[in-house]
């Protein structure tokens, strides 16, 4: 994805720090102080422009919802559409998911949302998708004993490879779709890329998995 480039965004990003932390290792272990509360806390690895954690906020206010994304001229946007609404159950994070077991404690997140994710599609760059184990580790870390982990993709390829390196590094699928939106689920909350790939016809995936105690 081409992103035009923004020379006002990380300016309107610093101004609101009400929306966006951008010190997310300061905050590791004292997230429900940001929020105030002690509802769970779900967290999206790429957040992109927004679309998908602002609705899921909007529907689910009991829970705490945290959006990662580290490029600034995509994060912006996400951030504009946040600003027209009121909710307190919502924040961005300014940060790279590499790195997201420093930005949570162990046990923090009770879920954490892939959608989408890049899917990096030759050998060598493997350890840069999302659902390597290198990554697995890090989610199994801050994820509770009973977290879950959502993952979405238009991409059969990136698809296979994830249901393989779960398996592989022993986690439980509990749900496998091959075809989402013709699967007879009803409360799908889409992203901006699923609602363009779907109104193609293109097949949409997903898994849902945890890790065993």
């Amino acid at each position: 994805m081409r992103v035009r480039h923004k020379p006002w965004a990380k300016d309107l990003i610093a101004q609101h720090p009400e929306w966006v932390i951008t010190d997310p290792y300061d905050q590791k272990g004292h997230w429900h102080e940001i929020f105030a509360n002690d509802h769970p806390i779900h967290v999206e690895v790429g957040t992109g422009k927004g679309q998908f954690l602002i609705e899921m906020a909007k529907t689910y206010p009991e829970i705490n919802f945290i959006g990662i994304e580290m490029i600034s001229d995509v994060l912006v946007m996400a951030l504009q559409k946040a600003m027209e609404t009121e909710l307190s159950n919502l924040r961005f994070i300014r940060g790279d998911g590499n790195h997201v077991s420093d930005m949570f404690a162990h046990d923090e997140v009770s879920e954490i949302y892939l959608n989408f994710s890049d899917p990096w599609p030759k050998k060598r760059h493997a350890k840069r998708r999302l659902t390597h184990e290198n990554f697995l580790k890090q989610y199994q870390d801050i994820l509770k004993a009973e977290g879950r982990l959502i993952f979405k993709t238009d991409n059969q390829g990136l698809f296979e490879y994830s249901l393989t390196s779960l398996s592989h590094y022993g986690m439980v699928l509990d749900d496998v779709s091959l075809d989402l939106h013709n699967s007879g689920v009803t409360d799908n909350i889409m992203t901006e890329y699923e609602a363009k790939f779907s109104q193609k016809g293109q097949r949409i995936y997903r898994l849902i998995a945890h890790f065993k105690n």
